[in-house]
């Protein structure tokens, strides 16, 4: 006997600076929630941040009376700075991240010349989720997909019908995330594409990201079906070869992307800022040459 999935509540909130969405999962009204992926904005011409972003998240979750188990990050985000403390102190919940974020601390300990008392070992994080792992909210659940490539620590999240893919995939005539990155790898995010696509058709993909062409409006939701038939990176016939070559080719003419030195700073420590001087500044490091 076939079994439906669960069909959740799901609202998308976009952030136009840094082309991002942000997810809030839920069942129903003065239900439990997860947020997946959210934005803390900042200037990097004036180094100040604000809470715009998060603040329409704290604004939904308590109009509809959720409660807050989880603040999920797909990976540590190279292109914005996550709110999840900020949001944490307003809403509560546990910051979770995949396991293997360690990976990604102890390359960019090493970048950014950190000293001892930064642990490269997640510990920063309330929860590592494993491979497979699930976590429940509700009557909702998600499962854990280790999706590597983009970075040596994405996580993809199934709830219910959907997955939410971080920046494993993008819109069908966007295509797929670089891999130039410390740890990126063509193969391997070749690899967990196919295992994202190998989903039952109807199922949904919620994009951490759109960068929509041709004055397209920029959205968020496609699914395995669409992304199999008109991804132009990944479509069906696509080897792996000829898409590590595509994207090999492609990633040796990008520029890194503006965030990258504050975010991933910001973002390995689960969206804490470096402890403060004695002067009570927090500080953030440039190195130069490095990347």
């Amino acid at each position: 006997m076939l079994t439906t999935k669960p069909t959740p509540l799901i609202k998308d909130f976009f952030d136009p600076e840094t082309w991002t969405y942000t997810y809030v999962v839920y069942e129903d009204e003065a239900s439990p929630c997860v947020i997946i992926d959210s934005v803390l904005n900042y200037d990097p011409k004036s180094g100040r941040t604000t809470t715009k972003s998060a603040d329409e998240v704290i604004a939904f979750v308590k109009k509809r009376q959720l409660q807050v188990d989880w603040i999920l990050e797909t990976h540590a985000h190279a292109d914005h700075l996550t709110a999840a403390p900020y949001l944490q102190s307003q809403l509560g919940g546990k910051l979770v991240i995949g396991d293997h974020i360690a990976n990604v601390q102890v390359v960019f300990k090493g970048i950014f010349n950190l000293d001892d008392h930064f642990k490269a070992d997640g510990t920063q994080f309330d929860y590592l989720l494993k491979e497979g792992e699930s976590l429940t909210f509700g009557n909702l659940s998600l499962k854990a997909l280790f999706v590597p490539g983009h970075t040596p620590a994405c996580m993809a999240y199934e709830i219910g019908d959907a997955i939410f893919v971080g920046d494993t995939l993008f819109m069908p005539d966007v295509g797929t995330a670089r891999c130039d990155f410390p740890g990126g790898d063509a193969k391997m995010l070749y690899r967990s594409i196919q295992k994202i696509l190998s989903y039952p058709g109807q199922t949904k993909l919620y994009m951490c990201h759109d960068y929509p062409p041709n004055n397209r409006p920029a959205t968020g939701v496609t699914t395995v079906a669409d992304e199999r038939v008109n991804n132009i990176h990944v479509h069906d016939g696509v080897t792996e070869a000829q898409f590590v070559e595509m994207r090999t080719t492609r990633d040796s003419t990008l520029e890194m992307p503006t965030l990258i030195l504050p975010s991933i700073q910001v973002n390995i420590r689960a969206g804490h800022f470096p402890e403060p001087d004695s002067n009570g500044v927090s500080y953030l490091k440039i190195p130069l040459n490095a990347l």
